[in-house]
């Protein structure tokens, strides 16, 4: 119980720690593709199932047949691949914000129940890089203005739900919840590749590109035209 109770208190400790200080947002980096590149990588080790639900099922007595088929995602949760997918570019980032706000009430929740407190510190950590890099990306899209700041949570922002079922029944919710929160970050992950491959170009990237062109200099002559002489005029 002593063990417990310390543990507890050291996980208590490290939350308020972590929602004290988040991932700094004062900077944002202007280049498009690198964030692209870390929000790729941040979704591809949150959507890594080691690390929340395949500790969580051994915790609470799940990995057992009959039960382990039960841990299926509840549809309606989370957004499919494919409507992710039909959103706009701001639509998505405002969608994945707000969803990965739901899910640091959620694992706030869990805390008791995931054995591994590194584990889960990593994981909020991660969450709120991907917001700071939301913020930062919505910065370069038009009209950016209406752009929101990233949502940091303060130390008593997220409780549990204040009716909670039967014990079995709580668990059961709580695998279906990690299922689809590892699977919505391996749709957000899909999402942010194909932006990768078929970039979209911001009014403020274009200009900058042509600029970079034009500073490149003209065409090269094509093979058989030479240099005119000086002052003369091409026929």
């Amino acid at each position: 119980m002593r063990a417990r109770l310390t543990r507890r208190a050291l996980l208590s400790l490290v939350l308020r720690l972590l929602f004290l200080n988040p991932v700094a947002t004062g900077s944002c980096s202007g280049d498009d593709q690198e964030l692209l590149k870390q929000l790729q990588h941040q979704a591809d080790f949150l959507q890594d199932t080691s690390m929340l639900l395949d500790p969580y099922i051994r915790s609470q007595g799940l990995d057992v047949s009959g039960l382990k088929e039960r841990c299926q995602e509840r549809p309606g949760v989370f957004p499919s691949e494919d409507a992710l997918q039909a959103l706009s570019r701001r639509g998505f980032l405002q969608t994945l914000n707000a969803k990965l706000s739901h899910v640091l009430q959620r694992l706030t929740a869990f805390q008791e129940d995931l054995p591994e407190v590194q584990a889960l510190v990593k994981v909020k950590m991660y969450i709120f890089g991907v917001k700071n890099n939301i913020h930062c990306l919505a910065q370069l899209l038009p009209d950016s203005a209406k752009t929101a700041e990233p949502t940091q949570a303060g130390p008593g922002a997220s409780r549990p739900p204040t009716t909670t079922p039967d014990t079995f029944q709580r668990k059961i919710e709580g695998c279906e919840f990690l299922r689809g929160y590892h699977r919505f970050m391996h749709s957000v992950g899909q999402v942010f590749c194909k932006w990768r491959k078929s970039p979209s170009r911001s009014p403020r990237h274009s200009s900058h590109q042509a600029l970079q062109r034009g500073a490149h200099g003209m065409q090269p002559f094509t093979r058989g035209k030479g240099l005119l002489p000086r002052g003369q005029l091409p026929r």
